[in-house]
């Protein structure tokens, strides 16, 4: 489907570049506000529907003990904000003070996450050029030979960090610090919208391998007929990866691997000569 052909208006810069255009959004719920946000500005009709969730692991003993001798280590790796308020939640539980953790370097997996750790009151030493694990894991390797490391983390990631950073020679503790969950309530509003021609979206989003893994467990086998016509929109390449591994198509794919960068992917694929 060519989505510029449903924006009849004619664009001046971005403003109002999305008018016409409804985009379906799938973060969590509690994050969902900065890319709808951002999508409502340019114009454009948001339907949000979590295809994640993010719940407390089923035990914190691995995380608060790792909290509790945080002085043994070198490195604090985060790669979410999911993981950094996580992480400071646990701290206040068991009063750690910032002050504990001023031996440490941190490395955090995009802007968002450093963000999120400075809004804690902590500098971060290392943001990677490309927000992705392959990335954290150049921009370290050479730093962490027989130095300690604390990765925190979902349940459930890719092991590219740990994996290649042992071999860098580090050591290596990698604490779950919440999972994501497939939200069941979202199984009947998403099919729902796909199957309503005034609700079915222009474009549907995706900011993590998880949110492709769960939107195709939400819709089952039907997955690839159901988009017919939808386009999909990826954040960066290990999403792409994951939506063909699925065999979805990766129609929009962010150059920066962010919220704006996505959004001014899904600007430039209605309106190409505007951005």
């Amino acid at each position: 489907m060519d989505v510029s052909k449903h924006s009849k208006h004619k664009v001046a810069g971005t403003k109002r570049a999305l008018r016409g255009i409804r985009v379906l959004v799938g973060r969590a719920r509690h994050q969902a506000g900065a890319l709808s946000g951002e999508l409502r500005q340019l114009g454009a009709s948001v339907l949000e529907i979590p295809f994640i969730e993010i719940r407390k692991p089923r035990s914190f003993r691995p995380l608060d003990g790792a909290l509790k001798a945080v002085e043994d280590y070198d490195w604090l790796i985060l790669t979410s904000v999911n993981g950094v308020e996580a992480m400071w939640e646990r701290m206040r539980k068991l009063k750690i003070r910032n002050a504990k953790l001023k031996s440490l370097r941190v490395a955090a997996i995009g802007p968002a996450t450093r963000k999120a750790i400075e809004k804690k009151g902590m500098n971060v030493d290392v943001v990677p050029k490309e927000y992705i694990a392959e990335s954290v894991v150049r921009s370290l390797k050479t730093k962490v030979k027989g130095k300690r490391v604390l990765l925190v983390r979902a349940k459930v990631a890719r092991d590219v960090i740990p994996r290649e950073l042992r071999k860098a020679g580090a050591r290596v503790d990698v604490v779950e610090a919440y999972e994501t969950v497939v939200p069941q309530s979202s199984r009947s509003r998403l099919r729902a919208a796909l199957n309503s021609p005034n609700r079915r979206p222009h474009v549907v989003t995706f900011t993590s391998s998880s949110t492709v893994k769960n939107f195709a467990q939400l819709l089952g086998r039907r997955t690839g007929s159901t988009l017919d016509g939808i386009r999909t929109a990826s954040i960066g390449p290990v999403t792409s990866a994951t939506l063909r591994e699925f065999g979805l198509p990766v129609d929009i794919k962010a150059k920066a691997f962010t919220i704006p960068g996505l959004v001014s992917a899904i600007v430039s694929s209605v309106h190409p000569r505007t951005v």
